[in-house]
């Protein structure tokens, strides 16, 4: 069922085992409409969470989802960073992936998560659909926290060392636990990405097999990193529509049962 009214706004969560205590900045979009809504996390681009990343939120919240965008870099200096998506940004963006780290990550999900199911409309089951950087977090927080169903598009840097989320171990190493935890995974990417090479798909495909995660790969011809991203100039529409298809009928399929 659609739900084309939401509301939206901003909550404060407060990290435990953080020291000093933290508060952690979470945009958050649900249905207008009463209803149990299952809570899927959003992981942001490099850039945090700007108007884009909040209205692909929106968009998730219209499907009838209470959707939640942490913000990941609020350790890290002032609230809610927004960075344009231009070499400026990037470069901003890399020094502040850098200092992300699994510890902090990990809590600031399960902390939204805690946070939202007290909601009187929370429905347990929760989910994460994860972009660029917030795949590889996606990836990484499912191999940690039981998720029904995640979906990452385009996930950089999962089968190496060279962020510090990938650290001390690849992150593609983590695998097992997320087979172990029972979850769904929907990894979407492009052929002609620079970041997530074919070999490192390869890699990925070959883990997943292996570790025995139920999942799907999906690799679009010609698409280049960022294709679902609508604001730039690496968006493929026909590629970004059939993604979008995927993701909305994994989380209808994964979080339909109400428990």
């Amino acid at each position: 069922m659609s739900h084309p009214e939401i509301n939206s706004g901003w909550l404060h969560v407060h990290v435990a085992g953080d020291d000093p205590p933290s508060v952690l900045p979470v945009y958050v979009a649900r249905p207008s409409l009463p209803g149990r809504h299952p809570t899927v996390l959003v992981g942001f681009e490099l850039f945090g969470i700007t108007p884009y990343i909040r209205s692909v939120a929106d968009r998730i919240a219209r499907q009838g989802y209470t959707a939640a965008v942490p913000d990941f870099y609020h350790r890290l200096g002032r609230e809610r960073i927004e960075l344009s998506a231009d070499a400026e940004g990037r470069s901003r963006g890399l020094e502040l992936l850098q200092a992300l780290d699994r510890t902090g990550v990990a809590r600031d999900a399960q902390a939204v998560l805690d946070h939202l199911s007290t909601h009187p409309d929370a429905n347990r089951r929760t989910a994460f659909v994860g972009l660029s950087v917030g795949g590889h977090i996606a990836f990484y927080a499912a191999t940690q926290i039981p998720f029904a169903a995640v979906a990452v598009l385009y996930p950089g840097w999962l089968t190496d060392t060279d962020i510090a989320l990938g650290r001390p171990e690849p992150t593609l190493g983590l695998t097992p636990g997320m087979a172990d935890l029972g979850t769904t995974l929907l990894f979407l990417a492009g052929d002609d990405d620079r970041l997530v090479t074919a070999q490192a798909r390869d890699q990925i495909a070959d883990q997943l097999r292996v570790a025995g995660v139920r999942h799907e790969m999906v690799v679009y011809p010609g698409a280049p990193h960022g294709f679902f991203c609508h604001e730039r100039d690496t968006y493929r529409k026909p590629v970004a529509d059939d993604a979008w298809r995927r993701i909305a009928a994994l989380l209808t399929a994964e979080l339909a049962s109400t428990p």
